[in-house]
């Protein structure tokens, strides 16, 4: 029998998500670090309600405390929710610090529109308390505390692993994991209750990638290469699959139907993005297989011969039925349908910028997919520089929200406009019938105009919810 029919799962969307309002806000991280800008990172608040007067405005700054942060993503304090009553509040969001390793606490809940700091956890206590350091991705646990992982040690050197807040006052309660099993670099994770399962990828060495992209640095483990398969209640390492020397696993991502057990992680270096599942029910033994296969692009005046399918991010519809992928380099994002889990198909592409775009320094010599090389995209007379990273998804699947910064040290290496000039935010209307992607020239977020200078935006949440919080149990 074909096992993509296996895997197929009969998976009505929850009733209450299905009938959740329109997100009418959104809370974007912004940083200056590397902006020349001598200013903190900020939490911006932005009005998405197309009837409002200060629809695509920023409305609210929360700065942090603090310089160089690099805010870069979030995640709430609740997330795990049962699938029948999802009744969870999002009251207080968690931003974790890449480069400083800080973790902030904020208050949403109080006023919505104009979000509070009510808690500072300092990089010293992280340090001391975990060996951790460069904390990246934010998910709260099925019992109510909160999982950020890190990428490094507190020298920058490479360790994976996870730290643990106490999900009601926010102390950090030290290592999630045994010191042995912690791998040699992580970035990004997802988890499945019912399967008692946790996946996570690789990520990169933090003070080698803190330099910049460097040829150099390929084949000597400076990005990493696993998908590693924890034992969820026993807090075990249980399998690990090595997708390749330089694959970089980034973005992890389970099927959102609380029974499935298969899911996607991409691979930024390699272009491929593989499915994982169980390979055996009795055994909870797990398998990977290539998905999707995105080829470089073969190019003059850029810094490799081969421009590789950089896939920053990546979700998957509520309704399990679309997968989306950013090209952070070329420039395009990417809709499949995942009918068929084993077999994506590919049903709607848009160019949003990248370093391809028709008239800039880099040359498409051979391609096997595009004919000729995209046109820049210009909105509300604003040229857009950089590519598409970090995404989400409205919880009806028509709107998917896109910003264009990586991380601030390669932004200034490949997109130095993006750092002069400032992150956009757009919106790219979705076919949720037969696929498609349409750019909405109506709709720009000009991070290049905030009061302070030009700043980088990057993790995106809305407080009514969204397509890569909510974990159903």
């Amino acid at each position: 029998m074909d096992r993509c029919k296996l895997q197929c799962y009969d998976y009505p969307v929850c009733p209450d998500v299905v009938k959740a309002p329109r997100e009418e806000l959104a809370y974007v991280t912004c940083t200056y670090r590397e902006t020349c800008t001598n200013q903190p990172d900020f939490l911006a608040t932005v009005d998405l309600n197309p009837r409002s007067p200060y629809y695509c405005q920023v409305i609210h700054r929360l700065p942090m405390p603090n310089l160089k942060d690099e805010l870069h993503s979030s995640g709430w304090s609740a997330g795990c929710v049962c699938f029948d009553n999802i009744t969870t509040k999002r009251n207080k969001l968690i931003l974790p610090c890449l480069i400083s390793s800080r973790i902030y606490v904020v208050d949403v809940g109080s006023q919505c529109r104009a979000p509070k700091l009510c808690k500072m956890i300092e990089p010293v206590d992280v340090f001391w308390k975990c060996n951790k350091g460069h904390l990246s991705i934010v998910h709260s646990l099925p019992n109510g505390d909160i999982l950020i992982a890190n990428m490094g040690d507190p020298a920058g050197n490479g360790k994976g692993g996870f730290i643990v807040l106490d999900g009601e006052t926010f102390e950090l309660k030290g290592n999630w994991e045994n010191e042995c099993e912690a791998p040699p670099t992580g970035y990004d994770f997802w988890y499945q209750p019912r399967h008692n399962v946790l996946i996570s990828s690789a990520g990169l060495v933090p003070k080698r990638a803190g330099r910049g992209f460097n040829p150099d640095d390929l084949k000597k483990g400076v990005f990493g290469r696993r998908l590693n398969v924890w034992n969820l209640s026993c807090r075990t390492l249980t399998q690990c699959f090595d997708l390749g020397e330089d694959s970089l696993p980034l973005s992890v991502k389970f099927l959102h139907n609380p029974d499935a057990a298969e899911g996607y992680v991409s691979c930024a270096l390699s272009g491929i993005i593989y499915r994982f599942y169980k390979a055996c029910c009795e055994r909870d033994t797990w398998s990977v297989e290539e998905a999707i296969q995105i080829p470089a692009k073969e190019v003059s005046g850029w810094i490799l011969c081969k421009m590789p399918a950089f896939t920053a991010d990546m979700v998957i519809s509520l309704d399990d039925k679309y997968l989306y992928l950013s090209n952070w380099l070329h420039g395009d994002i990417r809709q499949y349908d995942i009918s068929k889990t084993c077999k994506p198909r590919l049903v709607g592409q848009v160019f949003v910028g990248g370093s391809i775009l028709r008239g800039g320094p880099v040359t498409v010599c051979r391609d096997e997919e595009l004919k000729c090389q995209p046109e820049p995209l210009v909105i509300k007379c604003k040229r857009v520089y950089g590519g598409p990273c970090k995404m989400q998804l409205s919880l009806d699947g028509k709107r998917l929200y896109v910003t264009n910064s990586f991380y601030s040290t390669w932004d200034k290496q490949f997109y130095p406009n993006v750092v002069r000039e400032g992150s956009v935010m757009l919106q790219i209307d979705v076919d949720t019938e037969k696929g498609g992607l349409t750019v909405n020239k109506n709709f720009l977020v000009d991070f290049g105009k905030e009061p302070n200078g030009p700043c980088l935006a990057r993790s995106i949440r809305f407080p009514c919810g969204d397509s890569t919080s909510d974990i159903l149990a």
